[in-house]
């Protein structure tokens, strides 16, 4: 049997009016120091954001949660934050913001693997 391995995450919300503080969750970062591991996955349906009521625009979306993306990576191109402790990189990620990109509060639960973990979220809870 593999050793579990906490791990913490929060879902990642697309709020398309911030006065309104209705959300639609869109993806999941997900952090397990046990693992080094620190990632995020997202994905953006169309028909479902114009059935929340909103024109979003789709390709700017991306660039944000590719930004979020590239962060937890910890990439070159990810500018200051990016060059942080993977934990001060989560914490950064998932800290309270009044934008149309935010993170839910932070949850946490163990695991066997986190990349696989990751995924289970998602379908869980943005699928």
């Amino acid at each position: 049997m593999q050793e579990q391995h906490l791990f913490e995450y929060a879902v990642i919300r697309l709020v398309p009016r911030v006065e309104r503080e209705e959300f639609l969750n869109v993806g999941v970062v997900l952090y397990c120091p046990g693992q080094k591991f620190l990632s995020c996955r997202f994905v953006l349906d169309e028909a479902k954001l114009k059935a929340f009521g909103c024109e979003p625009d789709c390709e700017e979306l991306k660039q944000y949660l590719t930004a979020m993306e590239r962060i937890c990576a910890g990439s070159p191109d990810s500018g200051p934050i990016g060059k942080l402790a993977i934990a001060e990189r989560f914490r950064w990620l998932t800290a309270t913001r009044s934008t149309v990109v935010q993170t839910s509060r932070v949850h946490t639960g163990f695991c066997d693997d986190a990349g696989e973990e990751l995924g289970k979220l998602l379908d869980q809870l943005v699928l």
